[in-house]
């Protein structure tokens, strides 16, 4: 369990948590502690971790927060936090990390009392499977800007990438990658699959299933779905 003087750090691990800053932000208050994104959110965690190291904060507990099923795993917390450690300079905190995700506001208490500390043999954020450019055949863009997320592209996301899974698709055949906005706004929740330059409008789950199935996978464009694309010429 954490005492008076450890600092805890809710940390966001996908954009559904960035979504769903708010209720973060609710329940670090009720806990007097602070919200950090693994992902893209701001503060980011390297930021927030600068940001109390800079305060004197002399131990740090982090609790990754998933409100989906998409997160990555504590391991990522783990590697991401422990390389902040190796590149900081100065006052450096004890940091712990949970060893499980926060699913429910109620199991905090609980995560609390499980916690392990960095030791630095954390492996880094580089890997040799990391090196080259995925050798995919699509990718698919899934927008999460503003009117998207509010329309439910969280859901449309999630039921994409299940999708692919139940059709034995990964990386190297369908890399799936999170956008700001794509436009055209009116028509979210937006998917585009490139290279074939084909958009997608009113993606809700169903859709989703429809888009892996025919166009992903038989390589058929859902036409009842598609968006009108137009290009000008070059020069």
């Amino acid at each position: 369990m954490t005492t008076a003087t450890e600092h805890v750090v809710l940390v966001g691990m996908s954009v559904r948590e960035v979504d769903a800053r708010e209720r973060l932000h609710e329940l670090a208050r009720e806990h007097s502690a602070s919200v950090a994104f693994l992902q893209f959110g701001d503060p980011s965690l390297s930021r927030e971790l600068a940001r109390l190291a800079d305060a004197g904060e002399r131990s740090i507990v982090l609790v990754g927060v998933s409100l989906g099923t998409l997160a990555p795993a504590v391991s990522w917390l783990r590697r991401v936090a422990a390389h902040w450690c190796r590149e900081r300079a100065g006052h450096q905190p004890e940091v712990d990390v949970a060893t499980g995700l926060l699913r429910d506001e109620g199991d905090l208490g609980v995560l609390l009392t499980d916690t392990r500390p960095l030791t630095g043999t954390e492996p880094g954020l580089t890997s040799a499977a990391w090196e080259d450019v995925p050798g995919h055949r699509h990718q698919v863009l899934v927008c999460r800007g503003p009117r998207c997320t509010a329309l439910g592209s969280d859901a449309s996301a999630e039921a994409l990438v299940l999708a692919l899974m139940e059709h034995g698709l990964g990386d190297d055949d369908v890399l799936v990658t999170h956008t700001g906005c794509q436009f055209p706004c009116n028509r979210a929740p937006v998917v585009s699959v490139q290279p074939d330059d084909v958009w997608y409008g009113g993606v809700d789950p169903g859709a989703a299933r429809e888009i892996v199935a025919g166009h992903l996978v038989a390589g058929r464009p859902v036409e009842t779905r598609r968006l009108p694309r137009t290009r000008p010429p070059l020069g």
